[in-house]
């Protein structure tokens, strides 16, 4: 007999918990029998760890794991630190971190959003039972731990993370927050410039499906989403926006908890712009980091155990704020940023400062491109793409004389005798024409070498509706922030063309665009530099 999800999940989840826990767990134990027995005594002295189930908003059952400083006899309070899971994650995700919290002491609470794996409920997508459930949380944390009431933390990665920003715009208790791989505005994520991220939404409904029970809100607005029913646009936006805790900043603000955000430039779920935007406009102690790589990549090895940057800088952040220890954290430029070319970190007081000038590409004369071909240039493939710039430094490519001038429109720069330090958000102005009413670009930024070769910079798309066909209409863009150096000799090319596999594009069949750049409001593009 073929078993049934449930079983394959529940089958799954234990393995996942088996595994992980023997990594975080035995292996260190299994280094301390071959310790000295002197050493053996210290160690065997460790955080303890249980599992408990904790009732969630409206009685549901979220499967928990606490760990307790070792030194914990009744006789004083921990700051207490809450982890939900990334979407589709185990509840023993953190388990690696939370050991490592817990022997810096910390009360550490790591639990299974609702509706996935074994946790009761279905899959809101952090919505209002989800930020109910995070104060549920923290209340039985305080009932049930050591945990000090007036130094509470929450944090994770993805998942996790958004549902630790919206918490804190509900539960004055939260203190601090370090939020990973999250979002901070929904849309923007997933259906910026008004396209739909396919391959990004796919993935999230596709590991729902499978490790959880989503809710038939959540299965509606997917199939809206996939079917481009403009009719319901409305209704998508305004349930991202109920998730978005960009909605909730005058809430977070007031209540005043130390916000961490880290993020990878080639986030394929969430890019960076949302967050350097919401990371603006945060009042209170504040901190954005973003490093090479995909959604959540620049966190993983931390889940494990390994040496990580962002995680360091994570307990670092809890320190401070919740334990005041003076480590210099709220001294240094609270904007950290790690080049996709050097992998060198930078350091900058605020992210309007990142640039100290802009180059401009003059988009001169008018093209005119074919809709519904692929020209060549892409933005490659979710994760893959990204994890291959991050470890490898081989972005996507593109030869750009080759590109076919019927399906992409190239704009070159003369080449750079010095080399160009790309840092923060270039931004495309121009103006656009289609024979239909509704249409997609897709604009891309290249780094161009001696023989034509071109590495993606950056890129987004951009699609519109209801416009009068052949009337010109103005386009103003900006494509993902990044920090990427061109060398000397190099050109930058931005290219243009109507299909990525990464989205869902708009182009009725036998469709044309053209682009202009009239005398009153000529077309360039912005390009961000540090000099």
């Amino acid at each position: 007999m073929t078993p049934s999800r449930t079983t394959l999940r529940a089958a799954i989840g234990t393995v996942s918990a088996a595994v992980l826990a023997t990594t975080v767990l035995i292996a260190p134990a299994t280094a301390e029998a071959a310790a000295p027995q002197s050493a053996r005594t210290a160690a065997a002295a460790g955080p303890a760890v249980r599992f408990v189930d904790i009732e969630g908003d409206g009685g549901i059952t979220l499967k928990a794991n606490v760990f307790t400083p070792a030194d914990a006899d009744g006789s004083r309070r921990y700051p207490v630190i809450v982890l939900p899971t990334s979407w589709a994650m185990p509840q023993v995700e953190y388990m690696a971190q939370a050991k490592k919290l817990a022997d810096a002491g910390y009360v550490v609470v790591g639990y299974n959003s609702r509706g996935f794996w074994q946790s009761g409920g279905q899959i809101e997508t952090a919505g209002p039972q989800d930020i109910a459930d995070a104060s549920k949380v923290i209340d039985w944390a305080l009932a049930h731990t050591p945990a000090d009431p007036q130094k509470v933390g929450m944090g994770g990665v993805s998942y996790g993370a958004g549902i630790s920003l919206l918490a804190s715009a509900f539960d004055k208790r939260i203190k601090a927050v370090a939020a990973l791989s999250g979002w901070a505005n929904l849309i923007d994520s997933i259906y910026s410039g008004r396209t739909q991220h396919v391959q990004a939404a796919a993935m999230l409904g596709g590991a729902g499906a499978l490790t959880g029970r989503p809710s038939p809100e959540l299965q509606t607005i997917l199939k809206n989403f996939f079917a481009s029913n403009l009719d319901k646009e409305p209704d998508m936006i305004a349930w991202g926006k109920k998730r978005s805790p960009a909605t909730y900043l005058d809430r977070i603000n007031a209540n005043g908890a130390a916000i961490m955000l880290g993020n990878a430039w080639g986030d394929s779920l969430f890019p960076p712009n949302q967050y350097a935007d919401f990371y603006e406009k945060l009042k209170g102690p504040k901190r954005l980091e973003f490093r090479p790589g995909d959604h959540a990549t620049a966190e993983a090895t931390g889940l494990f155990g390994l040496p990580n940057d962002t995680w360091t800088n994570t307990e670092r952040w809890f320190d401070h704020y919740l334990k005041g220890v003076d480590n210099g954290i709220d001294r240094e430029s609270p904007v950290l940023l790690k080049s996709r070319s050097t992998g060198a970190y930078e350091g900058y007081p605020s992210w309007r400062d990142v640039p100290s000038a802009h180059r401009r590409i003059e988009l001169d004369g008018s093209k005119r491109i074919n809709t519904n071909w692929d020209s060549g240039a892409d933005g490659g493939v979710i994760f893959l793409s990204s994890m291959l710039d991050q470890f490898l430094r081989l972005p996507p490519m593109a030869s750009i004389p080759l590109l076919p001038r019927s399906l992409a429109a190239v704009w070159q720069s003369e080449r750079y005798p010095t080399g160009q330090r790309v840092r923060g958000t270039t931004h495309l102005h121009t103006t656009m024409s289609s024979t239909a009413e509704s249409g997609t670009a897709v604009a891309y930024l290249y780094d161009v070498g001696p023989l034509g070769l071109g590495k993606l910079v950056t890129h987004a798309p951009f699609t519109f509706h209801g416009k009068t066909p052949d009337q010109p209409f103005g386009v103003d863009l900006d494509l993902f922030s990044t920090a990427y150096d061109v060398p000397a000799g190099h050109r930058l090319a931005v290219v243009v063309d109507t299909v990525d596999p990464l989205y869902i594009e708009h182009n009725p069949s036998g469709a044309r665009l053209t682009f202009s750049s009239p005398a009153a409001d000529p077309s360039y593009v912005s390009v961000p530099v540090r000099d």
